[in-house]
């Protein structure tokens, strides 16, 4: 389908269910055709018109073409760039018709070689192309931009991130637009699905741009084209500067997964000419399905069986033996939320969440997410406040499962800003320390904050754009975020290949998991309960030099009064030392390795209100200078 050219040959192949089918052919920047020709309707195969162009000579470079559908003009939805959208926010945009180059330069990937990371390897990091780097304090060139992008691949990599997401690249139309409508005056659509307004058939002056963006990208659009508005300089190349960023992040040992929007009325064959175009075109890791999708035929294709596939559910598709699918969805973080504010009854959702790793199929764990709070709102706010998207703060889900810690938005006061940090603290334990794939939230690391508004998908401003100056106002968050992230690394314990199962497989002593109450080897699970301890068994986890991993103790908290843990004994060669403390000034960051200090009590721990503390069972090698 589309476009295939040689010098001296055009074929196109392009599905239509009318009556007639041109191609038309443009000179560079000419608004008169230079050609058009008319398609045989003999040669349609189904719905497929198709059209095969020779010349003895050569065909003019730099030309354009669309097709001609029934008297309207029409860009080809298997382009590979499209022309006329380039300058973001255009509200000319629905005026003009859409052109593809007919000729693609070639690309250099130089060796290019996917890093194939596991799951249970990665660190992933989800992020808007033009929100990740748009602010005035992003600190790089050509802002907004897919050059942006690639220049934070360092910032990213210091981090600890593997994978990186990006929200829609493919080319929409982001202006947002109200049509008339019978029996009303005007009928606000969500956005102008992708199409110019010859090509709906409606009057271009029946269209009024509502002022609003559709910034988040989802919507009907050019499914094979990247976003021409990402790209920078005068020269739009959206295909050249889209590919150098994969290689980039390649050459870094890093992947790129990209999100895909369907309705669920596109035909299965072109949802899946779109996933396999994208990791053979563009080397992309993985694909991010929302929407409706056909996710068995995806989930099963030959050609994507080694691309990580993420959609919110995959029950009913053959999952294999590669485990390349990942469920993506909000049960973590609407269960952990719950627990981290300190609702009733959530240590069953406690042990469920932090364990689960299905062993065919991946699951993907996040605090926050693009549609709703920011883990700094979710301390933050109790209630949505999305009154900037002119709906009366009626859009947006009302269950955050947020807690603003005792002032609704920003406070000064110092116990609310110190609460809030423990909070920030604990969420990202609770994250990094879960078997799951981890999910950052662009943000998230340094208390990126969207004023409450949950619901973010037309905020094109300082609303939805990371303000990077937070990064030196809350550069401990973002040293601790970095250090679970490098804790979770070094430590095999917490990201395990299969799920554990609670039983001494090994018969070293100790079940590979294990939960504990106020009380060693007591876990409590009544309704009321907020606090359990999780110890995790070394011997089950093998380094990368093969060695066994350490002894590790989680204790949870979420109570606002201490308790005091009994901790279970480890091996005799070992002893507790203090990992961190978020409930202990003097602990609340992680100690370096080899500095934890050894616990002077070895039987009980203090754990204070809203609190986690991490302890680890080292071998002990004689008497440490520094005891807690």
């Amino acid at each position: 389908m589309g476009l295939t050219v040689t010098r001296k040959r055009f074929h196109v192949s392009v599905e239509w269910a009318g009556k007639t089918c041109s191609l038309v052919l443009f000179e560079k920047g000419e608004e008169a055709p230079w050609q058009k020709f008319a398609m045989d309707e003999k040669a349609k195969i189904g719905d497929v018109w198709n059209l095969t162009l020779e010349s003895d000579g050569v065909f003019p470079v730099n030309l354009e073409y669309c097709f001609e559908l029934d008297g309207e003009l029409v860009a080809d939805p298997y382009g590979r760039s499209i022309l006329g959208w380039e300058s973001w926010g255009d509200m000319e945009n629905i005026h003009r018709h859409l052109r593809t180059p007919a000729e693609e330069e070639k690309f250099d990937w130089q060796g290019d070689v996917l890093p194939e990371i596991p799951y249970e390897e990665c660190i992933m990091y989800r992020a808007h192309v033009r929100g990740l780097t748009k602010h005035d304090t992003s600190g790089v060139r050509e802002k907004g931009t897919f050059r942006a992008v690639t220049d934070k691949i360092p910032y990213l990599k210091e981090l600890g991130v593997t994978t990186l997401e990006l929200m829609p690249v493919t080319e929409f139309g982001e202006i947002m637009v109200a049509e008339k409508a019978a029996g009303m005056p005007y009928k606000v659509k969500a956005a102008l699905d992708g199409r110019t307004a010859g090509q709906t058939g409606r009057p271009v002056s029946e269209k009024i741009p509502t002022g609003l963006i559709n910034y988040w990208g989802y919507g009907d659009g050019y499914y094979f084209a990247p976003k021409a508005s990402y790209s920078s300089g005068r020269k739009k190349n959206p295909v050249r500067e889209l590919k150098t960023l994969v290689r980039e992040l390649h050459k870094n040992g890093m992947e790129l997964v990209i999100e895909l929007y369907f309705k669920g009325t596109e035909p299965p064959s072109f949802v899946l000419d779109v996933a396999r175009f994208w990791v053979q075109e563009y080397h992309v890791d993985g694909i991010h399905l929302v929407g409706q999708a056909p996710l068995g035929l995806i989930g099963q294709d030959p050609y994507l069986s080694r691309t990580k596939l993420f959609a919110t559910s995959w029950d009913g598709v053959d999952k294999g033996e590669l485990r390349h699918l990942a469920e993506y969805n909000d049960g973590f973080m609407l269960d952990m939320r719950r627990f981290l504010k300190g609702d009733e009854d959530q240590i069953n959702r406690l042990t469920f969440r932090t364990r689960n790793n299905p062993e065919k199929c991946a699951v993907i764990n996040y605090m926050a997410n693009t549609n709703g709070f920011t883990m700094m709102d979710m301390v933050s706010y109790d209630r949505k406040h999305n009154e900037a998207n002119r709906e009366n703060n009626q859009d947006g889900t009302n269950y955050n499962f947020s807690w603003n810690c005792g002032t609704e938005g920003p406070s000064k006061k110092k116990k609310i800003v110190e609460l809030r940090k423990r909070q920030l603290r604990n969420a990202m334990l609770l994250l990094f320390l879960s078997q799951g794939t981890p999910l950052l939230l662009a943000g998230d690391e340094f208390g990126n904050s969207k004023s409450g508004n949950n619901n973010s998908y037309c905020q094109d401003n300082q609303i939805s754009w990371l303000n990077w100056r937070l990064l030196k106002t809350n550069r401990d968050l973002y040293e601790f975020t970095k250090n679970c992230i490098a804790f979770r690394k070094a430590h095999p314990v917490f990201h395990m290949r299969k799920e554990a199962i609670g039983m001494d497989l090994l018969g070293c002593g100790n079940p590979d998991i294990s939960y504990h109450g106020v009380k060693a080897w007591r876990p409590e699970f009544e309704s009321f309960r907020r606090q359990l301890g999780i110890l995790y068994c070394g011997e089950y986890g093998k380094k990368p030099d093969k060695t066994c991993d350490d002894y590790f103790l989680v204790m949870y908290n979420m109570h606002w009064e201490p308790h005091e843990f009994g901790m279970p004994k480890v091996p005799r060669d070992r002893k507790w030392h203090l990992v961190v403390d978020t409930g202990r000034q003097e602990a609340m960051d992680f100690f370096k390795e080899g500095q934890e200090p050894e616990l002077e009590d070895q039987m009980l721990y203090q754990v204070e209100a809203r609190s986690v503390v991490v302890l680890i069972g080292k071998i002990h090698e004689g008497s440490s200078d520094e005891k807690v």
